[in-house]
């Protein structure tokens, strides 16, 4: 058939034209033999035609899945209702069996044979076959979820769209464990009849983003062949225009030939009257014999659906509960196929949905108005409904509908933020879920098992960026330095820091260490690229008066840092400041056991790297200038890093020699990297900057002297300031944050143990009224004993945000009383009757209005919310605790403090 001969032209010709104008085929083939295969091929290809024109009917003698056609007064085996007669089943799945059944027979001829198939398929396949409703007589929970996401191609896979495809992803995949036989399924759908603003970029991205997030589908575009595809509304046009013919043949729906003139001049009309604005029905009753004038003059017209007089619509909502509708006084007479014969939005919603068996709609409460539409256009076609549930919407902080304004909102910005697809997942589930406990972690599976549509809540739930990197952060957790660590390379490439070609082995090591540096404070994975960058520059100021950092500067005028970093400076230029091993880069992240060191408070390597030489070095500078702890090792690390914080110095300096080195695989100019050379240049040329009052320590008496001058200089101060306001409430002229903002409740020390790596934190348990006691770290091990803190109540200051300290978890801060040069530090104390868990009052101040309810922990650290009411926190002269002049106060009374005229922190 595919040959050049002058008779296969012919035919050729002759067979386009016929299957083009879709009419019966007829040819004189007696004079050529067509052997049985390429026959079968014919019969296929044809059978692909007449599937093309006829919706994705398909005939059952071309098939090697049977598929039953549908009638509207008969049932099919399976019970589901039918539109057409149903044709009976071909003894033979395949043309090829029907081939060889034949032959054996000896009835076999090319020519029978292959037009008597052709006629069969175009028998079974003219415009009465309509394709079978799957759900039909069935009951919804008597059969496995068939759940779908439909995504219109104009744009980015956002939030709101990825928490709608997990919800119904979570549903489809427990209906498939729990009917592992049955044909239950996570259908994507495309509804691109939005022609003008669909793009094949935009599906593009919509289903790489899907699949970045583990949402993978079991039928979809991308599966033409699939049982009841084909699955972009573009390519069902045809069902479409039968189904509309039908609901006209039937009185639902009729033509409508008003110009798009009188639609204007009726609206306006309505407007006018105040009336709501719907189509009158011109049309509905309209003569059929004008109709059929109209039609044959050619002129342009809609189909539009005929709503029933008096009709209401009911729904029970899996979120919302009872919902209906008057469906007469609430929409007009609605479009189904536009004058150009293209389908509306409710109208293929609502045909997708019964033809493709689709159980149950998950969907944004956006669509809830389009509901009512796609319910009656069910009805009419004798379709079930599916069960509904509409999602509240999801909102930024400020409470408005999330948008590009809040920042990242598609899932491809978050993944190019550095999140985890199983992260992503698991914080989009809890945008309108919980599982009825106070967990809110958990893997794809517990999701799947522990997911309800019924849990679903009707509120709006707010987007916090915060929360969702929280979220990502717990998730990484669980994961090895050697699982993130190609992540973070990936980082690392997106912001340029590697160079292109670099070798592989170079690369990992480097995406390790820096995986490996990062890992217990890092949020993303991007966040381990990022500090690398600091970790890599050298930030010192030029000189001394440029220092804006309050706590750097209040240690360079202690006095320290000077001789400090000359003895830094010595050493290096006498090649006497050990150095990272370029043999063995990653000594610092392994422990002896070559093992990695997941907590930056280990110290990596053997007993001779560089590691061990570091500290060996840093013991002796303590040794010989008679200084230690943190007033020798906050100055060597800003001194060598430029920060006062950061992780292990020894893993920092790793990194920084594996970035220098010539053959490395770091762009050090895209990296920012500074090395030690110049460093060194910069740490000389500030020290010169600093003055010479600042160039030592300050001896004891001196501090003493002055610390004595600075308490008269306050007291003279504060006794001219009481002067000038004499009885003035102090309150009145209070500008600081409310002191409402903090939650200071009555606690119970429960436990209290030494911390292992901090010489100075005492770690405790204490009970604030909650379901489980607050873990607190605190400063306290100088200043008291165990056993007297131990079942004793005290002040805890709630809603500071988790933080680790030397690697234990903190949550909260115990509030004491200290004198001021911090030599006395005591408990603020409740009265004895005070209740576990209550909040702390300050008389004068409203604590029950909706106002002074406490500040969220991430506000009161972000906005240093407690360090501006601190100077505010005092003890007076009988050593009770006060704000602004007014008593820390219990249900039980007043709290007390031995620590008169102090500070409460």
């Amino acid at each position: 058939l595919t040959s050049t001969t002058p008779s296969n032209i012919k035919l050729q010709e002759r067979v386009r034209f016929h299957i083009l104008s879709k009419r019966r085929i007829r040819i004189d083939i007696s004079n050529m033999r067509i052997p049985p295969v390429a026959t079968a091929l014919l019969a296929v290809a044809a059978r692909g035609v007449l599937y093309r024109a006829n919706s994705g009917a398909c005939v059952a003698a071309f098939s090697t899945v049977p598929r039953s056609f549908t009638s509207a007064t008969t049932s099919t085996t399976d019970g589901s209702k039918t539109l057409r007669r149903r044709r009976p089943l071909q003894s033979s799945d395949t043309l090829l069996a029907k081939v060889k059944d034949m032959q054996k027979q000896g009835l076999w001829s090319e020519e029978t044979m292959l037009f008597s198939a052709v006629e069969e398929a175009a028998e079974a396949t003219t415009t009465e076959d309509i394709v079978a409703f799957p759900q039909a007589g069935k009951r919804i929970e008597d059969v496995a979820p068939r759940m779908r996401f439909a995504p219109s191609p104009t744009g980015s896979l956002h939030v709101g769209g990825a928490r709608t495809a997990l919800y119904n992803w979570l549903v489809a995949k427990k209906g498939q464990l729990d009917f592992p036989d049955d044909d239950g399924a996570f259908v994507l759908r495309v509804e691109d009849t939005d022609l003008a603003r669909s793009t094949k970029e935009s599906e593009e991205s919509v289903l790489n983003d899907l699949k970045w997030l583990g949402l993978t589908w079991d039928e979809g575009p991308d599966m033409p062949l699939a049982k009841y595809g084909p699955y972009r509304q573009s390519e069902r046009n045809e069902i479409y225009a039968k189904l509309a013919e039908k609901l006209v043949d039937e009185g639902k729906a009729y033509p409508c030939f008003c110009t798009k003139e009188e639609l204007e001049e009726m609206k306006a009309k309505q407007e006018a009257e105040g009336v709501p604005t719907r189509y009158d029905g011109t049309w509905r009753d309209a003569d059929p014999e004008l109709v059929k004038q109209k039609m044959a003059a050619g002129e342009e017209f809609t189909i539009r659906f005929k709503v029933p007089a008096g009709a209401r619509v009911v729904i029970e909502d899996a979120v919302r509960g009872t919902v209906s509708w008057d469906a007469e006084s609430t929409v007009g007479d609605f479009i189904l196929l536009r004058s150009s014969g293209v389908p509306v939005y409710n109208f293929c919603v609502a045909v997708d949905d019964a033809s493709m068996g689709i159980t149950t709609v998950i969907r944004a409460e956006e669509h809830l108005t389009n509901t009512l539409r796609q319910c009656l256009i069910l009805d009419a076609l004798g379709a079930p409904r599916p069960r509904y549930a509409h999602c509240s919407l999801i909102l930024g902080e400020d409470k408005q509908k999330l948008s590009k304004r809040h920042g990242a909102t598609s899932c491809n910005q978050f993944s190019l933020d550095g999140f985890l697809p199983d992260a992503m997942i698991n914080y989009l589930a809890l945008l309108g879920w919980n599982d009825g406990t106070d967990n809110e972690i958990f893997t794809r599976d517990e999701l799947i098992e522990a997911f309800d549509v019924d849990r679903v809540v009707k509120s709006p739930s707010i987007f916090d960026m915060d929360k969702l990197k929280w979220v990502n952060a717990q998730h990484m957790k669980t994961m090895t330095i050697e699982e993130l660590s190609d992540l973070v390379m990936e980082q690392m490439d997106l912001l340029s820091l590697l160079k292109e070609g670099a070798s592989g082995v170079q690369m990992r090591n480097v995406a390790y260490a820096t995986t490996a540096l990062a890992k217990q404070m890092m949020q993303t994975t991007r966040d381990a690229a990022t500090n690398a960058q600091t970790v890599l520059g050298y930030d010192l100021p030029a000189s001394f008066d440029e220092v804006e950092d309050a706590e750097a500067k209040e240690m360079i005028m202690q006095g320290n840092f000077y001789p400090i970093a000359q003895a830094l400076i010595r050493d290096f230029e006498a090649d006497n400041l050990p150095q990272p091993d370029p043999a063995d880069p990653l000594a610092p992240f392994l422990e002896d056991i070559m093992k990695p060191i997941e907590e930056d408070n280990m110290v990596g390597g053997t007993a001779y790297s560089y590691p061990k030489a570091y500290k060996v070095h840093m013991k002796s500078i303590s040794k010989e200038l008679n200084v230690k702890g943190k007033n020798l090792f906050h100055p060597i690390r800003l001194a060598l890093t430029a920060e006062m914080s950061g992780q292990d110095v020894t893993k920092q300096m790793a990194l920084l020699d594996m970035a220098v080195a010539e053959d490395g695989c770091i762009d050090k100019e895209a990296a920012g990297v500074v090395d030690m050379p110049t460093r060194f240049e910069r740490l000389k040329a500030f020290c010169e900057t600093i003055p010479e009052e600042f160039r030592a320590p300050k001896k004891k008496d001196d501090k003493k002297k002055a610390a004595k001058e600075a308490k008269a200089k306050a007291a003279d101060e504060e006794a001219a300031a009481a002067i000038v306001a004499e009885a003035a409430d102090p309150l009145e002229s209070y500008e600081g944050p409310p002191i409402t903002a903090l939650d200071i409740r009555v606690g119970r020390i429960t436990k209290v143990w030494e911390h292992e790596e901090a010489d100075k934190l005492y770690c405790e348990e204490i009970d604030v009224g909650e379901d489980e006691p607050r873990q607190v770290a605190s400063g306290l091990r100088p200043y008291m004993n165990m056993e007297d803190m131990e079942d004793r109540l005290v002040l805890v200051l709630c809603n500071l945000k988790a933080r680790k300290m030397v690697g234990f978890p903190s949550h909260g801060m115990v509030l004491c009383a200290s004198n001021e040069d911090h030599s006395e530090v005591r408990f603020v104390s409740p009265p004895v009757d005070a209740k576990v868990g209550e909040r702390v009052t300050i008389p004068g101040i409203n604590f029950e209005v909706e106002e002074a309810q406490p500040f969220a922990e991430n506000k009161v650290g972000k906005k240093k919310v407690f360090e501006k009411l601190a100077p505010h926190l005092v003890t007076n002269a009988h050593g009770t605790p006060e704000f602004m002049g007014r008593p820390f106060l219990t249900s039980a009374g007043v709290c007390t403090s031995p620590i008169t005229g102090g500070n409460v922190a």
